[in-house]
């Protein structure tokens, strides 16, 4: 199967979008040695949660890769972080600097979705599984 094993965020100020994710998610955000790439922790690496860790890096200055085409900045798909509660993380989004690009709606009776957009400019989603009482 072809999963996903990686992410990166790409900021035009890492220092500001390090500030922003860890604000928001708690993301712990660490420079790696002799690189100019940062490691994104979303979570402890023995962690049994589903779930990714990633990286962050200046926009357009992916390590080790050659000029995109027309030097035109990355632009990604959007990756979706599963939250308890969409309210309360749209708050610490806004509170950190953030935007709200989606408001929060329904899929179907199954979970919540909203899209933000943070520091840097870039969209992410946020999911909440609706509980079943």
């Amino acid at each position: 199967m072809n999963r996903i094993i990686h992410f990166e965020i790409h900021a035009d100020d890492i220092e500001r979008a390090r500030t922003f994710y860890k604000a928001v998610f708690g993301w712990e955000i660490e420079k790696w040695p002799n690189m100019e790439y940062w490691m994104v922790m979303t979570g402890p690496q023995e962690s049994k949660e589903p779930g990714i860790n990633g990286g962050m890096v200046l926009r357009s200055k992916a390590p080790d890769c050659p000029p995109l085409a027309d030097n035109q900045a990355i632009n990604a798909f959007a990756c979706t972080v599963q939250v308890e509660n969409i309210d309360e993380i749209v708050k610490k989004v806004l509170d950190a600097g953030g935007k709200i690009a989606m408001p929060k709606f329904d899929i179907g009776g199954m979970a919540y979705q909203a899209y933000c957009k943070d520091t840097e400019g870039n969209t992410f989603g946020l999911h909440e599984l609706i509980k079943k009482v």
